[in-house]
């Protein structure tokens, strides 16, 4: 792409370039190791500690009065009614000039999108998906959510290149949509993966049982906790470089998976010969009907969680709008390789009634993952545990992206105001500490695992997330048709963009349409879910607590049956923690819908000389061969 250095585009976008000469505190060699590394914690003498307050209350009535667009006497009114005011200007200012280190490259970012959210979701939980609604349902609800999300990480790319803020889509949500909404988004963000980190801490654990069923595995919650915690307290350059190896393992798994599946699959089983479709004959392709295609769509969705963390990463990149637009065009490649090929090969070489399928124990039991179920059926020994060994590297490395999307989200929220104070706490190394530790506490919960009511505990911890992903990227969509509203409205171009949408305005639209196709039919699940046999019909069939062990402390296949309003909540309580978060922020401030007119596109734009940077462009793809024009377009 460009020919710039950094320091070149970083001026021609408009940004400064410190040129002042390092200050003491900035001259590492003046201290010893361990001082240095203390002193790394504290803040930067240059920053304020924490963010100066966004929401003010009566005490500052002549600001408030003018931002509510009535004089005094309008103020004495709202003054006696106790109205809060939340200062949406100054909101977009500290998201816009965050204290965050840029030290992702184009390598960390393009990583991340095409491994970021390989884990528990595509190889565990698509085994609980293929039991519900069969190997076409299959398909057919991870190429829907794949498209929806396809158009929504196009959305937010042309929103994080132009805008790259602290906060990425909550942010967006407060600038473009309504600063309650904002103030939702970003607090269900921010909890979906702070409950992610220990359910996948303690899907960790189960699955090292594959191994040593006799540990307990607090051991292992413990070493798993430590190992995600100080790779976060690495920064983000420690984050990025930790996600890049995770990334080549299991993108390195899964294509091989594919290519053994093919062979498999031509071969047969020992004892059964050539597969080719057999079991979408019989059993059959699809199970339980409509009913359960609809029911695979969360869980499909929850396999898709960590897509946006490209967006979230912008603000702290090195060059976002070189990195960004490679990155965003890669998810196209995750979805039809990584999901769409790797499941038609799970459904081609495992039927939907597989016993270890109808004995999965949780979304976190490695024992029913159909990747490790395919491998042992082909009667092949050492393979399985190589997989076991990818399934744990998997959520490690969602456990580590957790606590980098929640500490981001937290640390984003207190600079709009939204969050406490203390979690805006940037250290001298441009790290959320405060927000970080604040993670790494929720993670205790992982020691729960050796609890006897384990399942109960991860499945409550699962309905606080599962519908997170789908809130946020309908979210995303909204604030890019309110965005480019607002941008025509003010009397820009297209051309002015630095990245555009390949989908448009059209797939941002449809993107919030198949969200809500996806809520309503998870409702309907939830009010009418699908029948189940009784209470423990299947334990005869049941694995042991994971593949090749048993496990004294596995919590028992035979428990009671949720129930009817149990199982609602439990596959819709994400719905209401979204509307007591809107609703009681914006009864407090009365906050409302930001007009289009009033729409900030300026604050923290970074393309204020993008004519220069795009004439540099075309003069280099001038020179490109067609093959070249073609893959750069595509990747």
């Amino acid at each position: 792409m460009s020919t710039l250095g950094h320091k070149e585009e970083w001026l021609a976008q408009g940004s400064t370039w410190s040129m002042r000469e390092p200050a003491p505190y900035d001259k590492p060699h003046r201290r010893r190791p361990v001082a240095r590394f203390f002193d790394s914690f504290r803040r930067d003498p240059n920053r304020s500690v924490l963010p100066r307050p966004i929401t003010n209350s009566i005490d500052d009535p002549e600001r408030v009065a003018a931002a509510l667009g009535g004089g005094l006497d309008d103020m004495a009114t709202r003054e006696h009614h106790g109205i809060h005011y939340f200062d949406i200007s100054a909101a977009n200012f500290r998201t816009a000039n965050t204290h965050l280190a840029r030290e992702l490259k184009g390598r960390h970012l393009q990583m991340i999108a095409i491994g970021g959210s390989i884990g528990t979701g595509l190889f565990v939980a698509s085994g609980k998906s293929l039991n519900a609604g069969g190997p076409a349902s299959l398909l057919i609800a991870y190429a829907f959510i794949g498209v929806m999300l396809y158009c929504t990480v196009q959305a937010l790319g042309e929103l994080a290149v132009t805008f790259p803020i602290s906060g990425s889509f909550s942010a967006y949500a407060t600038r473009f949509l309504d600063p309650a909404w904002g103030f939702a988004m970003g607090w269900n963000y921010a909890l979906q993966w702070l409950v992610v980190l220990p359910l996948e801490i303690v899907a960790a654990s189960i699955t090292v049982g594959y191994w040593n069923s006799q540990l307990h595995r607090s051991i292992f919650v413990t070493i798993f906790l430590v190992t995600i915690i100080i790779i976060n307290l690495f920064g983000v350059k420690g984050y990025g470089e930790a996600e890049f190896v995770f990334a080549i393992i299991k993108i390195t798994a899964v294509i091989g998976f594919i290519l053994l599946g093919i062979v498999i699959n031509i071969g047969g089983f020992p004892d059964e010969g050539y597969l080719g479709g057999r079991y979408w004959q019989d059993p059959g392709a699809f199970h339980n009907g409509f009913k359960g295609l609809c029911s695979v769509f969360v869980t499909a969705a929850f396999a898709f969680t960590g897509t946006e963390l490209v967006g979230l990463a912008a603000a702290e990149t090195v060059n976002p709008r070189k990195s960004l637009p490679t990155a965003i065009k890669q998810v196209f490649w995750r979805i039809t390789i990584f999901y769409i090929v790797a499941l038609t090969c799970v459904g081609l070489l495992v039927p939907y009634n597989h016993p270890k399928l109808l004995g999965a124990k949780s979304m976190a039991d490695a024992s029913a993952s159909p990747f490790v179920i395919a491998i042992e059926s082909a009667g092949i020994d050492v393979l399985p545990g190589v997989m076991n060994s990818v399934i744990l590297v998997a959520v490690i490395s969602v456990g580590n992206s957790a606590v980098f999307g929640s500490s981001r989200t937290l640390a984003a929220l207190a600079d709009q105001g939204q969050a406490p104070r203390f979690l805006g706490y940037v250290d001298r190394r441009g790290r959320p500490l405060a927000a970080i530790i604040m993670a790494s506490l929720v993670g205790l919960l992982s020691y729960l695992a050796d609890l006897d009511q384990q399942s109960d505990v991860l499945n409550w911890l699962l309905a606080v997330s599962g519908l997170s992903s789908i809130f946020t990227w309908g979210s995303i969509c909204l604030a890019h048709i309110r965005f480019r509203r607002a941008w025509f409205v003010k009397g820009h171009s297209l051309s002015e963009l630095p990245f555009r949408s390949q989908a448009g305005v059209a797939g941002s639209w449809l993107g919030v349409i198949f969200n809500v196709v996806v809520l309503i039919a998870q409702f309907w699940i939830a009010a009418w879910p699908i029948p189940t046999a009784p209470a423990g019909a299947s334990s005869s069939s049941a694995p042991p607590d994971t593949l090749g062990a048993s496990s004294s402390s596995a919590p028992a296949l035979d428990a009671p049956t949720p129930t009817a309003v149990q199982n609602f909540f439990l596959q819709y309580l994400c719905v209401p923690i979204v509307a007591v978060f809107y609703l009681g922020y914006k009864l407090w401030f009365r906050t409302s819908i930001v007009r289009i007119e009033d729409i900030d596109i300026d604050t923290g734009r970074r393309d204020f000389n993008l004519p220069i940077l795009v004439a540099r462009e075309i003069d280099e793809m001038q020179s490109w061969p067609l093959w070249k024009k073609a893959y750069k377009f595509l990747c």
